[in-house]
């Protein structure tokens, strides 16, 4: 998918045909909002690059419409995501964890944990952990102490994040989920308080973005 420009034109979108070189990783698909045909385009593109195809955010009925065009396409159903490996790959040797403060908060992560493996991670899960019942996230440190890096996922009040920040010296990422009561704002209460959290080491991304996680996370889990 190369262009001396940079990007190849399809007319209605622009592919960014620099971004694995610039980034580690082809140019990841947002599906909402878009055309079906328009995404027909774009998959059959990178497809034909030899490129990996990632697709966030990605509803069950457009992928059984892309699953009759290109058969190899697989999908997440939790984490709404479809992909496509061009080859096969070789995990990496450290491992990033990710953790779920409740199992409302799983889609969220499974977002994350595709996006790693897509992008060539080792990935171990632990899900419903929250502090709730913290006893939970305790009685798992030393899996906490073996990641490289550890996301964390969790709406309500968010407060998972810096209290697995607090137990480890593994950098975090933080995703605040829109699952919660009225007064949680769909997202906007987790995203504050992960935001004002006092343990240092982490960084927050935005509501529901577990795709964002699982990209930050793997630049840092990649990083020699």
């Amino acid at each position: 998918m190369s262009d001396k420009n940079g990007f190849c034109d399809l007319g209605f979108a622009k592919l960014d045909s620099d971004r694995k070189r610039r980034k580690g990783f082809a140019e990841v698909i947002y599906c909402p909002g878009k055309d079906r045909q328009h995404l027909k385009k774009i998959v059959k593109k990178i497809i034909a690059s030899g490129e990996d195809l990632l697709l966030t955010k990605l509803d069950r009925t457009t992928y059984l419409f892309l699953k009759k065009n290109y058969p190899a396409l697989k999908y997440n159903p939790l984490g709404k995501i479809g992909f496509i490996l061009a080859k096969s790959k070789t995990l990496s040797k450290d491992m990033v964890l990710v953790v779920s403060a409740g199992t409302s908060d799983i889609p969220v992560a499974e977002e994350a944990v595709q996006t790693l493996l897509v992008m060539g991670n080792r990935v171990e899960k632990l899900y419903d952990v929250g502090v709730a019942g913290v006893h939970r996230l305790v009685n798992n440190l030393e899996k906490l102490k073996q990641a490289r890096v550890i996301i964390v996922v969790a709406g309500m009040e968010g407060a998972l994040a810096s209290v697995v920040s607090g137990l480890v010296k593994t950098p975090i990422v933080a995703v605040p989920t829109s699952c919660g009561y009225g007064s949680s704002f769909q997202g906007l209460a987790a995203l504050l308080s992960m935001l004002n959290g006092c343990s240092p080491g982490v960084t927050v991304v935005n509501i529901d973005n577990g795709f964002g996680a699982g990209y930050f996370a793997s630049l840092i889990n990649k990083r020699q």
